[in-house]
């Protein structure tokens, strides 16, 4: 039995532009200060390098790694730094050539020299990374840790330690496979979600998950809004235009709002036609991902690269099929989205670092289809043949950013994956569920074979596809 893998753990909030290459290094640098702290030795600390591996190395620069390392030596939280406040801690480390190491003591440090770029991979995984502490009495401390995705982070010893012991989870419905989900769904007669909830109660009260689901959500929301109404260019040399906000503009016309929360009650009263109802869940999922590749703030849904799609479903949902919906219904739609993502990580990856765009996009459309399903009436049986649909559908996608940026081809794929989640929640709701021929443990089975065999060039390094296709000249 795998460990718990809570839904807060699959849907964080962060700051973009990726997951595995941005918010996880910047967790392993906190975690790396954690160590020196344990140790009693961050005073003693007179230098620090950090040593990048693989696709860390390959795409961290467009993916702004070095950025997230020294923003996470400097000891500043992801989850709640002011994002306008990035730009001068960076410039200040630049200019000064030192860093506030853990905001507690000022040391030595070159841009250029302290973070090195290795193109080689570690054994573990594509995302290695080593932190090295030089100690003034001539000793060093050093750390190995590898973003798994999602923002996941682990040691190199963990993993040898979870194969040699098995962890077994405290939830009272632990859950390895779509397999266990259901058979809890029957055995004690409900809802995906209220299972979901049951095992969330056992780590929090019902008071702080309630809170917590609407952060994300209010999170989600916010990025949305941001992304709506945010014009110009993306930085990282593409030079893309920012288009939410012109398909919005088109799309709401002249309206009167000050807040998100009254943006999305205008939505709900604006008139949208048949046609128009692909432009809004395309245009959400845009302003998400262009937001998270300006190193705004998003949540994980798995990852940052695919953030828009779960946002973007829900808010289709709140505004388009529902408009009596509320925090209920968003509660319930986060719940089943964790879960099915949850079922991802433990049986495949969500890390497109090791399994392509397939781990990323298409795990997203497929806990937004499942989180839909149950939403619009689905019985568990149709809610997990909605999550197969949507990933089906996805197998094989590669991750192949043009000059390693989460832009080309990474924020239309989100809108893509949002608009196959609707489609495969609608085919499921129609479908007999006797007469589902895939079930979705299969499906997660055969995306990680697919991973296992698709060759590293298409795998996040910018060594293939789209990514020599076209290059930084072209754009």
């Amino acid at each position: 039995m795998e460990e718990c893998i809570s839904v807060f753990d699959m849907l964080k909030i962060g700051v973009g532009p990726s997951s595995s290459h941005t918010l996880g290094p910047w967790r392993a640098a906190e975690r790396f200060l954690e160590e020196l702290r344990s140790k009693n030795l961050i005073q003693d600390v007179v230098r620090v390098k950090t040593d990048l591996y693989g696709s860390l190395s390959l795409t961290g620069i467009g993916h702004a790694t070095d950025l997230a390392v020294m923003l996470g030596l400097s000891g500043q939280d992801p989850e709640y730094i002011p994002v306008e406040n990035i730009d001068g801690i960076i410039k200040a480390i630049k200019e000064e050539n030192q860093i506030n190491l853990g905001n507690e003591i000022l040391v030595p440090f070159s841009f250029e020299q302290d973070i090195v770029f290795n193109k080689k991979f570690l054994p573990f995984h594509a995302n290695g990374m080593r932190f090295t502490a030089f100690l003034s009495n001539g000793k060093k401390h050093v750390a190995t840790f590898y973003s798994i995705g999602g923002g996941f982070v682990v040691k190199e010893e963990r993993l040898n330690a979870k194969k040699k012991v098995q962890i077994k989870c405290a939830f009272p419905f632990p859950i390895d496979k779509a397999v266990d989900l259901l058979a809890y769904c029957k055995a004690e007669d409900k809802k995906i979600s209220e299972i979901v909830y049951e095992n969330e109660k056992s780590m929090r009260t019902e008071a702080v998950i309630d809170h917590e689901l609407m952060r994300i959500w209010n999170t989600m929301l916010e990025c949305m809004y941001i992304g709506c109404h945010t014009e110009g260019i993306l930085p990282g040399g593409l030079k893309v235009r920012r288009r939410a906000f012109d398909m919005h503009q088109n799309l709401i016309g002249l309206s009167n709002y000050s807040n998100p929360q009254t943006w999305m009650e205008q939505i709900r009263l604006t008139e949208v036609k048949f046609r128009q109802i692909l432009k809004w869940v395309s245009c959400f999922a845009l302003a998400v991902n262009e937001v998270n590749a300006a190193l705004g703030r998003i949540v994980t849904a798995p990852t940052n690269g695919s953030a828009g799609v779960i946002p973007s479903v829900l808010m289709y949902y709140l505004v388009i099929e529902n408009h009596n919906a509320g925090p209920k219904e968003i509660k319930q739609f986060l719940l089943v989205a964790g879960e099915i993502g949850s079922i991802f990580k433990k049986g495949s990856t969500i890390s497109a670092a090791m399994g392509g765009c397939q781990a990323e996009i298409g795990v997203s459309s497929s806990m937004a289809a499942a989180a839909l399903c149950e939403l619009m009436g689905g019985t568990p049986e149709q809610v997990l043949m909605a999550a197969e649909i949507a990933m089906e559908h996805h197998l094989g996608l590669t991750c192949d950013p043009i000059g390693g940026l989460v832009q080309i081809p990474c924020i239309e794929r989100n809108t893509m994956g949002a608009i196959k989640a609707i489609n495969a929640a609608e085919l499921a709701l129609e479908t007999d569920p006797k007469n589902a021929k895939v079930p979705l443990d299969k499906v997660v089975d055969t995306m990680w074979q697919t991973a296992k065999d698709m060759n590293n060039k298409y795998k996040e390094t910018s060594e293939g596809g789209l990514a020599i296709a076209v290059n930084m000249a072209d754009c």
